[in-house]
């Protein structure tokens, strides 16, 4: 128990130390009109308050990736934990803070054209495509995922014959409507009160195993464990845990999030707490189901053969009703579902709105949001099809592509500002290396090397890739100062 309560306390000790540390080298500027205020329109740009932004950016980047990445990661023990807060405070909250806070100084600006104005054009259109793709996988796997726990729940609980096709069809009704009306209307109402639900059942569930008779919390792990790889299935931790878990730690996922709510926070004082922040409480999340994965179960090889009978939802539906009983378990299971449905449909609401912004076309008119919105649905129905393993292997490597891109961007602004780069050129080295590694090893995705040669590969790669981004940036200022969002408007910046 006491090393979970550590983990917690470093994770919030990381928000106010660290993500304070962070906010000064990017500096703010509290008399600067962000994008709700000077691009207002009713739909995508629409002011709100600080509290409901921050809970519904928590909704937007914490799909099921909190739950079964770390799930599926405890598998490798309490190594796990580590990466979660690690990573979670230096990469996954310092990249959805600049993703976030440069979208404001953008107008509001999608992650493709951030990557373009600070890497180039080549970059623009690899994030156009990547992001894309990276936001229809995300959409497939946040359809299938939560369709499959539901037909479960209600077939199991209910006694109903529901079909999982059936499930399917729902949820993309919705994700139509939420996709194309105001946000305000849908996200901005309801997703403050499913953010609540969702921290209220996470503690919930971690406070019944605390209190169980049957359970302890991670009870039968030594502190050594925290630095071995215990997993069963023999998988190296080297680099495979850091693509396991993505959401938790960090995730580009996010970076195509976060300007949903750039373009409704009020002030730039509030970003520590938006962006920041929804990571921490994201990367709390992603402890207490890792730790609740090794105590319920009570070991790596017990957690393994739950995961083998039905994939890390088995891993949540039976810990959802182990611990609190039916009803109990049924909010805590609902609470869980919430997750991949309140990010699924903004996956597609950023995909419409990247379209927008390639095609320049306004979309204050339902027309054009149809217009946008109904190809990537059709294209997102017949990825449904695909085996679930497949479109979450694939996302997986995406979603820290995606990473890498938006930290190297964040770079390359501090660079041409001449502020502290190191903040993200250190975590965009590490997970450059990460990514170049998995791809060369990987014999499924990849092209099967050997992991030391993968390995040298990888950390070559990423050396190559800083004193290029090192080299075209430092110290240039910025790309056109004529046209620059970023110009202060009254009160000069404050770092």
């Amino acid at each position: 128990m006491m090393w979970f309560l550590t983990c917690v306390a470093a994770l919030l000790g990381g928000y106010f130390i660290y993500g304070a540390f962070i906010e000064k080298v990017f500096g703010i500027n509290t008399q600067r009109k962000t994008p709700a205020i000077t691009k207002q329109d009713g739909v995508d740009y629409v002011p709100m308050s600080t509290k409901k932004v921050y809970l519904v950016q928590l909704l937007n980047i914490a799909g099921v990736g909190p739950i079964f990445g770390p799930i599926m990661g405890a598998l490798y023990g309490p190594a796990a934990m580590l990466w979660i807060v690690v990573g979670c405070i230096f990469a996954g909250a310092v990249h959805d803070y600049f993703s976030g806070m440069l979208s404001v100084r953008n107008g509001g600006a999608s992650v493709p054209t951030i990557t373009g104005r600070y890497l180039g054009n080549g970059a623009k259109h690899f994030m156009n495509i990547f992001a894309i793709v990276l936001l229809l996988l995300v959409g497939v796997v946040f359809v299938s995922a939560p369709a499959g726990m539901i037909t479960n729940l209600v077939n199991d609980q209910f006694d109903m014959a529901m079909s999982m096709t059936t499930m399917v069809v729902i949820i993309f009704a919705y994700y139509i409507i939420a996709t194309i009306v105001p946000v305000d209307k849908i996200i901005g109402r309801f997703y403050p009160l499913f953010g609540a639900l969702l921290i209220f059942m996470s503690v919930g569930l971690m406070t019944a195993v605390a209190m169980s008779s049957e359970h302890t919390v991670m009870g039968n792990f030594e502190i050594s464990d925290m630095f071995s790889n215990m997993n069963p299935n023999d998988l190296p931790l080297w680099p495979a845990l850091f693509i396991t878990i993505a959401c938790g730690a960090i995730s580009g996922f996010h970076a195509t999030q976060s300007p949903l709510m750039a373009r409704c926070m009020e002030n730039e004082k509030n970003g520590r707490f938006v962006f920041y922040g929804a990571m921490i409480g994201e990367g709390v999340i992603a402890l207490i189901w890792c730790a609740l994965a090794l105590s319920f179960f009570g070991s790596v090889d017990s957690l393994a053969d739950a995961v083998s009978n039905g994939g890390p939802g088995n891993v949540v539906y039976s810990a959802s009703f182990g611990l609190l009983g039916v009803f109990g378990g049924i909010l805590a299971f609902l609470g869980v579902v919430i997750l991949p449905i309140t990010s699924g449909d903004t996956a597609f609401r950023s995909s419409r709105l990247i379209l927008a912004e390639y095609f320049n076309m306004e979309q204050k008119s339902l027309r054009n949001r149809l217009m946008m919105a109904l190809p990537l649905f059709v294209i997102g129905g017949i990825l449904t099809q695909v085996d679930f393993g497949i479109i979450w292997r694939y996302f997986g490597f995406a979603n820290q592509t995606t990473a890498v891109m938006m930290l190297w961007t964040a770079s390359a602004y501090l660079l041409r500002h001449n502020k502290m780069h190191w903040v993200t050129t250190v975590p965009a080295i590490f997970m450059t290396t990460v990514v170049i590694t998995f791809i060369l090893n990987n014999s499924t995705l990849g092209f099967g090397l050997p992991m030391v040669l993968s390995t040298i590969l990888g950390v070559s790669g990423a050396l190559a890739i800083t004193t290029y981004v090192i080299k075209k940036s430092k110290g240039k200022g910025d790309i056109d100062l004529a046209n620059d969002e970023e110009q202060p408007q009254g009160k000069a910046e404050t770092a």
